[in-house]
């Protein structure tokens, strides 16, 4: 007998015939003798539903209100689940985050998880009950309800593994596992059978919207055996994440990730001296706004660099609103912004150990007349800033001659 813990996400509850369908797959979970926690996500279209009736009363909303306004989703989830497994026959509770001490700081929108009680859990499974917990909330030490950020739910399945010391989380979604590169963009996108931590936490960082980053940055600090899988069909083979030294056979490429979301701004004829690297960033990360890659380049004129950088699309117009601030107090020749980039990042934790691989790619994107606007590397990335209008030729072209179609 097992402890697993499962996670079904929003499209996965997506609607009452789909909720009873996860029912299903729970009770046959259960009849096979394993004990079993859930966690749930809100049903799909729900959060950004609350969000939208929030701004139509607040146009900032309050954040700890948004918080007690969208923990309400998982709520309604968690309770149409455990009515549709009691409906089988199958013995079932359904707990809040607050209600299973799910600890957080207290940074509402965004929390993280500090602790969890697992005495309230573990009862209800000695009892052979199903237990069923609303994942993405917590609760502060003031007893405030807090939200983990979006697709949070990962992370409390995660974190729940870790306080159980379950076997395995099995993270249930719509897509059966990890793929080489997004399905949408290249039909011949493979199934990857066995990715690292490491990995993963690139294509999640890097564009890959199957898991949240903190939910794997998680599961790689208390070695938690992943595995993605698809709810939508029978007998998923999914994706098993785990540590590297478990991976029998490391291959060199993994996965090609690509991110939609990037903006770049540049700063062109800045002095090059000390400290203008800190001058120029300094009031964006003060407006909390994530800086991604970074490049400096030398200036045609003597004595002058070039700053470029690139930041999420919906940060774009705050960002170059406060560039160009900070061009004029530096007195640096102008701004150049551009919202209309895209990242391509090659995966694999094969990369380290063999060279030529950055070469092949900036060989492949020359072949195709694709220029390369910014280039950032890791042991096991190589991530290259292109014009969006290349990005699906980028990728096909990539995932051909790194042959990711073939096991």
């Amino acid at each position: 007998m097992a402890l697993i813990v499962q996670k079904y996400g929003g499209t996965s509850v997506a609607s009452v015939e789909r909720i009873q369908a996860v029912a299903q797959k729970i009770k046959a979970f259960k009849e096979k003798g394993h004990q079993l926690v859930v966690s749930v996500s809100a049903m799909s279209g729900e959060t950004s539903r609350m969000t939208a009736l929030a701004q139509t009363i607040q146009d900032i909303p309050s954040l700890r209100e948004m918080d007690v306004l969208l923990t309400t989703g998982e709520q309604v989830t968690i309770a149409l689940l455990t009515m549709a497994l009691q409906q089988l026959g199958c013995d079932a509770v359904s707990y809040t985050g607050p209600q299973v001490c799910i600890m957080t700081d207290s940074e509402h929108g965004k929390a993280r998880i500090k602790s969890i009680d697992n005495h309230r859990i573990f009862h209800s499974l000695d009892q052979g009950k199903v237990v069923v917990v609303a994942g993405f909330q917590g609760v502060d030490e003031n007893g405030h309800i807090t939200t983990l950020g979006r697709g949070g739910s990962d992370t409390t399945a995660v974190a729940l593994v870790t306080a159980l010391k379950a076997d395995e989380c099995q993270i249930y979604t719509d897509v059966d596992g990890v793929f080489t590169t997004d399905p949408r963009i290249e039909i011949n996108a493979r199934r990857i059978n066995v990715v690292s931590y490491e990995e993963m936490l690139e294509m999640a960082s890097l564009g890959s919207k199957v898991l949240q980053i903190r939910s794997v940055e998680f599961a790689s600090k208390y070695k938690v055996p992943l595995r993605v899988l698809s709810s939508l069909i029978d007998n998923p083979l999914g994706t098993l994440i785990t540590r590297e030294e478990n991976i029998v056979e490391q291959v060199v490429i993994s996965g090609i990730a690509h991110n939609k979301d990037e903006a770049k701004l540049s700063l062109i004829g800045v002095l090059d001296e000390p400290g203008i690297a800190f001058k120029i960033l300094n009031p964006i990360s003060s407006a909390n706004i994530e800086v991604d890659m970074i490049v400096q380049s030398v200036s045609a004129r003597e004595g002058l660099t070039n700053f470029a950088f690139t930041v999420h699309r919906n940060n774009f117009k705050t960002a170059s609103k406060i560039l160009n601030n900070v061009c004029k107090e530096i007195g640096a020749i102008a701004v150049q912004s551009d919202d209309k980039v895209v990242k391509v990042s090659l995966v694999g934790i094969g990369i380290r150990s063999h060279a030529g691989i950055a070469t092949q790619m900036f060989e492949v994107l020359h072949n195709e007349g694709i220029n390369i606007q910014m280039i950032s590397t890791s042991e096991i990335k190589i991530s290259v800033v292109i014009d969006e209008k290349y990005l699906e030729l980028a990728v096909r072209s990539l995932h051909a001659v790194f042959e990711l179609d073939k096991e």
